[in-house]
Order: structure tokens, then sequence, then C-alpha cells
């Protein structure tokens, strides 16, 4: 990373992650938003790209490619250039996955990672988010008690990707004295409601669960870790990269969008573009872009580094996250009149954009 260019390897992640999300996404997005549904197919054709397969090790199933948050983060932000719900969608697998492979016991990576690796799309999630204006990643409020050879889980949990399709959930819940765990919770198991579909200003095509545990109880066994636990900071910072990375992606899409279209549309006999005031703002985009860009990749480096990750991870989010907002407010008024017609990409990626602010664990690096 000191000298800011990718590998080969990474060139190549960069380019084929582009040719899909340019094929693949950005074709279906809009529609997908309309009717609120990601397509089966499109699931099984990111199942395709490996993005979970790949690094699960060769034991397990896998393919044991050696995990970088760094490579994830470029997968992610140009997969995101395509659309983000979408993005979410191929990665939910990962929530899972990911938490398992590092921090979960022999036994648990045993029973659960050989079930990522076939070949039809399979659904894992993550569940961090609360009710709540309040919300704080270290202030969880869903609790986890200690009960013989169990443990009973109490709470409810909001905006959980496909939380309807997941066969198992990772639950995360304030342990007295251990602070916030993760747990392994079946599909089934007794006290797991994975309630309404939620409706959202933006995201619409990704399915987003509300979940309530009542008296949950699991085995012991289903901590993950074991009696050692996890780094939850580590876990929360590789989400706040992926989330970063993605938000990324989508804002160089509208850098894109508004310059292309800023020079197409002429008004009183020359390109928009030509007039100070969009000039600027193009200007703004494309500087706010490289730099949001350079501190995600920074916070993934920190991440394979295992150094300075939360503290990095945090700057990236917040910064990355104003920045893609203020970008696609730009966007909607470099279109003018037409940056609220649904006949452009624009007034969706603003209200995806919106979220970015607010929302934990919904993607893993």
């Amino acid at each position: 990373m000191s000298t800011f260019s990718l590998d080969e390897d990474q060139r190549q992640i960069k380019e084929s992650m582009q040719r899909f999300a340019i094929d693949e996404i950005r074709p279906i997005a809009r529609d997908c938003d309309e009717e609120a549904k990601i397509p089966d197919d499109f699931l099984e054709k990111s199942w395709g790209l490996g993005l979970a397969a790949n690094i699960i090790p060769e034991q397990y199933g896998g393919y044991g490619f050696n995990r970088s948050v760094l490579n994830n983060a470029i997968m992610a932000e140009e997969l995101a250039y395509g659309d983000l719900s979408l993005t979410l969608a191929a990665m939910v697998p990962n929530l899972f996955v990911l938490p398992v492979m590092e921090m979960g016991t022999d036994s648990q990576k045993e029973k659960y990672l050989p079930s990522f690796c076939g070949e039809k799309y399979k659904a894992g999630s993550l569940a961090v988010m609360e009710p709540g204006i309040t919300f704080d990643a270290f202030d969880i409020k869903t609790k986890a008690a200690k009960a013989g050879d169990s443990y009973v889980i109490n709470g409810e949990k909001t905006l959980v990707p496909m939380a309807d399709r997941a066969d198992s959930l990772l639950v995360i819940a304030s342990l007295e004295k251990n602070g916030p765990q993760a747990f392994i919770v079946d599909k089934g198991t007794k006290g797991l409601d994975v309630a309404r579909r939620e409706k959202n200003m933006g995201l619409n095509a990704l399915t987003l669960n509300s979940v309530k545990l009542s008296d949950c109880k699991i085995p012991a066994e289903n901590r993950l870790g074991g009696e050692a636990g996890i780094d939850y900071k580590r876990l929360v910072g590789c989400s706040r990269v992926c989330l970063s990375a993605t938000a990324v992606g989508l804002a160089s899409a509208v850098k894109d969008y508004c310059i292309n279209y800023a020079k197409e549309r002429v008004a009183f006999g020359k390109p928009i573009a030509t007039r100070q005031t969009i000039a600027f703002m193009l200007a703004d985009m494309a500087i706010e872009v490289e730099c949001s860009r350079l501190l995600n990749w920074k916070a993934a480096w920190s991440a394979d580094k295992n150094s300075d990750l939360l503290r990095m991870s945090t700057l990236s989010k917040t910064y990355v996250s104003e920045q893609a907002f203020k970008i696609s407010d730009y966007g909607i008024s470099i279109l003018g009149g037409h940056g609220l017609i649904r006949e452009h990409m624009v007034e969706l990626w603003f209200r995806n954009a919106r979220a970015f602010a607010m929302l934990e664990g919904l993607a893993m690096a």
C-alpha cells in the first residue's frame, strides 16, 4: 500500500468486479428497487463470484485463498458501483462466514463453514443493530446469560439483512463481565422470531428484518469462540471498513453519472459542465471520492496488519459516509429537476447514501 498501487491480483479483482457491477448489477438495480425484490438468479450469479467460498480453508471445502480485508474492500467498492442493495445481498453470507472463520472454534468451523461451499447461494446473517435513536454498537441492550450448559438470550434486533432466509444468525448480545459477544442462533430455535420485513427510505431491494429473541436458549457451544469469546472491536472494525468501501463505490457512481450528464446536458447553448457552479461541484466530488478511497484503503490495510483498526475504520466510516451523502446531494442539484425523476439513478443513490451514517453490521470484509 505504501506504493499506492494495486498488485496484479488486486487489479484482476478490481476488473472482474467492475465487469460484474456493470453487466449484472446496474441493469437490474432500478427494477429491484421498484419491486423491493432481488431475483434468485442474481443471487446465484453473485454466488459464482466465490465471495465466501474463495476464502474458506480447503479443509472445510473452500478454495483456501488468503483472506485480505483490503482485497475485500476493493471488491465491495466495485460491486457497490453497480448498486448498494444488490451488493449487500451478495455479501450477506460473509456476515456469518468471516466471523466464524476467524474467531470460531474448530468445531464451529467444521459444523458451519462447509455448508457455504456448495453450488447454491446460502444466506447467513449478523444481527447487530437495535431499535432506538441512541443505538451504540458498544452498548448492546440485547442480553445473554449463562444457564448451566446453555445461554439464554433476550432482546430485539433491527435491520438484519436477509434474516428471513438465513439458516443461522450471529446475534450480538452483552454477556455480563464480557461485554458484547456473538452467539450462533440457528433457524427454528425456540424463542427466535424473525419478524416483519422493514420498510425504509432506501435499500428497498434488500430484505431487512426485525428479529426478536425471547428466552431464546442455545447450547453453550454456540457462543462464537467458545469460552474465549471474540474480538468484538475487530468484528466492528471489519464491518465498518466494508460499509465504507460500499459508500466509496456509490459515491463514485454518482460522480461518473453526473460528469457524463453535465457534458451532455446543454443549456443556453453550452453544456452545463462549463458553468462555474456545476464545474466546482464536479471537482469537489472527484476530490472527495479519491480522499474517501484512500482513507478506506488505509483502514483496510490497518485491518490486515491488525493495527489501530477500530480508530481507522471509525474515521473511514464517519468521513466516507458524510462524503457519500454530500456527493449524492450534489448529484440531485446538478441534475436539477431531473434529479428527482426515477428515470435517472441519482435519486436512488441519494436515498441509499442517507443510510450510511446510521448503519452497522450490514457488510463484512
